[in-house]
């Protein structure tokens, strides 16, 4: 699929989340209360067009550089802004002439909202980013909300989020995948495309796309399935389940393929503003203030090495190697509708 059919629908057939024919563009997770007004200081002509699937808001923002990878109308840029506050910086990149249109129009009444202007926005593709005024290894956070899924090349995606990261930086972002490969058929509808569907992929495939790509150890944060509302749209799906997934991949050097144990554990100090109480590292990593937490080496990078290291305690080293964490398996990562999976675990 092109990026004219994309353009066609996002810019021109949808005029506003009403429009939407499934729950794959559209966040229907709970709203974290912190969020909200933050939410409140954003202009309604942007909260109107807004198309995401997912909450990407990772925490510990105070004074980073964000790049929004198809920021559409600008939702999630106004709220990173405030996060990252006037020392920090958020830049948008979308190919959609009108969905910047709606983003530029407001950015001087969001800079006297906030009482400080960090934003800018930049017309580009998401898989040509070294064609932008983008300096490398300069962010220390990309996110995206439902829009790789739209690319025709996203290794492309992936590569670009690579080089354009710090070391130790991360990509936190949404999407769309599936349980299986999509069909041709699917991937060719033009609505099913445009509804964040057809260019879902296969979950397995990604996870091997983000390893080949320089991002060792793909973490899982949230996901939830989809609800293909139109009865039309969900016959033509022939029978793939899709699944919103947020992920996050560090950009470290030393990640193994898998979860090896050393040993290490790690205890949360509670610092971390908005989480006093536990830190959500991914889908297995829920780590409760004050609580030592058995880590494999790979989580331990991934929180001595980044941006969280000063909020945690770290003991132990890389001197002695006990085998790997028992419990790291293949099968679908995903939840299945009226399923329940417990977070407060160690290590996978």
């Amino acid at each position: 699929m092109n990026h004219a059919v994309v353009q066609d629908y996002h810019g021109k057939q949808l005029q506003s989340t009403a429009d939407l024919k499934t729950t794959a563009c559209c966040d229907a997770g709970a709203m974290p209360g912190w969020l909200k007004p933050l939410l409140g200081n954003i202009h309604p002509d942007v909260l109107s067009r807004y198309y995401g699937c997912g909450l990407v808001c990772p925490p510990s923002l105070e004074g980073c550089r964000i790049l929004d990878l198809g920021c559409g109308s600008g939702r999630d840029v106004y709220a990173l802004a405030q996060l990252v506050g006037p020392q920090g910086e958020v830049v948008g990149v979308d190919m959609t002439p009108e969905q910047l249109a709606v983003a530029r129009a407001s950015q001087a009444w969001h800079a006297d909202t906030f009482g400080f202007n960090n934003v800018r926005f930049l017309e580009g593709y998401i898989e040509s980013l070294e064609t932008l005024d983008l300096a490398l290894e300069s962010f220390d956070v990309i996110v995206s909300n439902c829009v790789v899924n739209l690319s025709p090349d996203k290794a492309a995606v992936l590569k670009g989020v690579h080089k354009l990261l710090k070391p130790g930086g991360e990509f936190y972002f949404s999407d769309v995948y599936a349980n299986r490969r999509v069909p041709e058929s699917v991937r060719a509808d033009p609505e099913l495309y445009g509804e964040c569907l057809g260019g879902a992929l296969y979950w397995n495939d990604f996870q091997n796309l983000s390893i080949t790509n320089g991002f060792a150890d793909p973490r899982l944060v949230e996901d939830r399935p989809l609800d293909i509302t139109d009865p039309d749209l969900k016959a033509r799906t022939q029978n793939v389940s899709f699944f919103s997934a947020t992920y996050r991949l560090f950009k470290l050097n030393d990640l193994e393929p898998a979860c090896e144990d050393y040993g290490q554990v790690v205890i949360y100090k509670g610092t971390i503003e908005q989480h006093p109480n536990a830190f959500i590292l991914d889908k297995h990593h829920c780590m409760e203030t004050g609580r030592v937490f058995p880590v494999c080496g790979n989580t331990w990078r991934m929180l001595h090495d980044t941006r969280f290291a000063a909020h945690f305690e770290f003991i132990g080293d890389f001197s002695k190697h006990f085998g790997i964490f028992e419990g790291c398996g293949t099968a679908l990562p995903f939840d299945q509708a009226g399923t329940d999976t417990a977070t407060a675990t160690p290590c996978c």
